[in-house]
Formats: C-alpha cells, sequence, structure tokens
C-alpha cells in the first residue's frame, strides 16, 4: 500500500476553512492541518471530536483538593496540632476557614502541573523530539492541508488546485 499524500499549501485561513469543508464534502481524509496560528472554527470544520482534556482538569483538581484536606489535616490536627492566635487545633471542620487558601491553591496546582503533563503525553511531545513540520512556510505565514491518497492521486491534485490552493505536491510519506 502506498503511503502517498497531498500537501495543499494556502495563504488565507478563509480560504483553508472553505477548502476543509469542501474536502469534508467530498468525502476526502484530512490527515492534518498545519497552521501558523490558531484558527477558530478549524476543528469544527475538520469534523474533530471535542476534547476531553476538561474532564481530566476537573479530576486533577479534585486530587489536588483531596491532597491538601489529607495533608492538613494529618500536619496540622494529628501529628503537631498547636494553638495558633488563642485558635485550638480540636478538629479539622472548625479550622477550615483557615486552611480555604491552601485547599484552593493546591487544586490549581496540581490541575496546572498534571495538565500540562497530559497535554504532553497526549501530542506525544517527548523531550528532544524531532519536529513533524512538513513545510517551514507554516511556522510563517502558509497554511498547509494533508490529505490522504487512495488510488486517486490525479483527481485530489486537481480537486485542491480547484479549491484555491497556492500549492499542491504528492510526497511520499514514511
Amino acid at each position: 500500500m502506498s503511503n502517498k499524500v497531498i500537501y495543499a499549501i494556502y495563504n488565507d485561513d478563509d480560504i483553508l476553512m472553505d477548502a476543509v469543508k469542501q474536502t469534508r464534502a467530498a468525502h476526502h481524509h484530512i490527515e492534518e492541518v498545519f497552521t501558523p496560528f490558531p484558527v477558530h472554527g478549524l476543528d469544527k470544520a475538520m469534523g474533530l471530536a471535542p476534547t476531553r482534556l476538561a474532564i481530566c482538569s476537573f479530576i486533577y483538581g479534585c486530587i489536588g483538593i483531596s491532597f491538601a484536606t489529607w495533608m492538613m489535616n494529618l500536619i496540622m490536627i494529628q501529628d503537631w496540632p498547636q494553638d495558633i492566635g488563642g485558635k485550638p487545633s480540636f478538629s479539622y471542620i472548625q479550622n477550615m476557614p483557615a486552611f480555604v487558601p491552601i485547599m484552593f491553591e493546591m487544586t490549581v496546582f496540581f490541575a496546572a502541573h498534571l495538565m500540562v503533563i497530559t497535554f504532553y503525553m497526549r501530542s506525544r511531545l517527548w523531550p528532544f523530539k524531532e519536529a513533524e513540520n512538513p513545510d517551514v512556510r507554516t511556522t510563517d505565514d502558509h497554511f498547509l492541508m494533508e490529505v490522504a491518497i487512495n488510488n486517486n492521486e490525479e483527481e485530489l491534485v486537481s480537486f485542491f488546485q480547484s479549491t484555491g490552493a497556492v500549492e499542491v505536491k504528492v510526497i511520499e510519506k514514511n
């Protein structure tokens, strides 16, 4: 089986959006779109599923607040209770208003740091990984759509030229 793909390069994000919609309407499979900046609505136009990273963030925040509660109860109530400002540490509930800032900070800390790790793992961005950018111009001012070829190379080339592509290349992908 051939690993050929077409690189359709555009120089305007509106033309790219129209081309993505036309490509989806023609039932061609879009592998990836490379853009120099976020193009609003491109994910919906490509038919990508909504992200589940918000669910992970909520779970990580719950882990953070649970860890903060456990840590403050262990340190301030059970292990080393102290009378600070005339407030004895008989129970966690009595002293919880003083612990709210710590609980908030630990929730944000866990959610933020674990989300970064999750994003890098999900995106397969490992340290020292080589860039997968197919064309250097996509980091400056051009947009690139990568579409798989299924024995219809000539048809796809003419199709993408008609969508307003500045350049259309057929590439053998590794």
